[in-house]
């Protein structure tokens, strides 16, 4: 399981929306294999170095997308973050796409979680929201 504090969700959501604005729009969800097709505001989740969601609005040359590392999987803050990774991601890279509107959705029903959990499997991704 990883787990995003809700508040630096909203930001980073906030952010890719802000980025788009500015910047023409949004970064295509098919990862550059379909271009053209699907481009809306959303977040990747990402399984690099660490595990973070990221904006996906436009970015100016040199500009870098606002990113937020699950709290079990954060290279500053936790020694064990490469095998936590390895353990609940997968030991290769990888990218899934989060439409920015559905997560909004499930955070505004839920008005007092301060989290997001986001639990992968092989053939699975599932999203709650908890209150610590």
């Amino acid at each position: 399981m990883f787990t995003f504090p809700v508040q630096e969700v909203r930001a980073v959501i906030a952010r890719g929306k802000s980025d788009g604005a500015t910047n023409g729009g949004y970064r295509n969800p098919h990862y550059g294999l379909a271009p053209g097709k699907d481009e809306r505001l959303g977040l990747w989740l990402v399984g690099d170095e660490g595990v973070y969601l990221l904006s996906n609005g436009k970015l100016a040359e040199g500009q870098r997308a606002l990113v937020c590392y699950a709290e079990e999987c954060d290279p500053k803050t936790n020694p064990d973050y490469w095998h936590y990774k390895r353990q609940h991601f997968g030991g290769d890279d990888g990218i899934e796409f989060l439409d920015a509107v559905e997560l909004e959705r499930l955070m505004a029903a839920v008005p007092g979680a301060t989290h997001l959990t986001i639990v992968t499997t092989d053939t699975s991704l599932s999203l709650a929201l908890i209150r610590r």
